[in-house]
């Protein structure tokens, strides 16, 4: 091969090298933000199931706390009657 033949042949393959490059790291980007993407809408869906879950806890702890305060009356009924206050 002659001289120019050999540098033809490397800026072809540095070409190739480059454009090869180009093409990765675009398909990667486009990769990480489709999952970037699906990941915020998943998040969406989970902040609604966490309000839902956050009412249903506090419902719960609301009938606990009626139920603590009746028993909390009948301990009292009991020592106002046990010890005559």
């Amino acid at each position: 091969m002659t001289e120019p033949q050999v540098w033809t042949m490397i800026g072809v393959f540095s070409a190739l090298m480059f454009g090869t490059w180009t093409i990765i790291s675009t398909l990667f980007v486009r990769v990480v933000r489709t999952e970037i993407g699906g990941l915020r809408s998943e998040m969406g869906g989970l902040r609604g199931e966490m309000g839902g879950l956050r009412a249903e806890m506090n419902a719960r702890f609301d009938t606990v706390n009626v139920k603590i305060d009746g028993l909390d009356r009948d301990v009292q009924l009991l020592m106002s009657r046990e010890f005559g206050k």
